[in-house]
């Protein structure tokens, strides 16, 4: 085994993900955990159980799917770049 493959193995095993970055991580996973939560806690407000006699907007409106899916966004869309952003803050020299 080369001496610079090893190195690099212990190099990856040896970072590891700080608090901060494993909370950033972990914020659109529990978003959308407290909208499954609050579907199961209050199902009256999924409207798409029971749409009779309801306009659009009563039927366009399910706040716990709302959430699930702003966490869904913030876990695909904001949270990686989050993390990138801090992993370079974190390699980068100080001054």
């Amino acid at each position: 085994m080369e001496s610079h493959l090893v190195t690099e193995a212990a190099g990856a095993r040896a970072r590891r993900r700080t608090l901060r970055a494993t909370s950033i991580n972990l914020l659109g996973p529990l978003t959308m955990l407290g909208g499954v939560v609050w579907a199961f806690l209050q199902p009256y407000r999924l409207t798409l159980l029971h749409p009779h006699g309801q306009g659009f907007w009563w039927l366009f409106s399910a706040p716990p799917l709302y959430v699930v899916l702003v966490g869904l966004g913030f876990a695909l869309a904001v949270a990686p770049g989050l993390i990138a952003d801090l992993d370079e803050a974190e390699d980068a020299p100080e001054r």
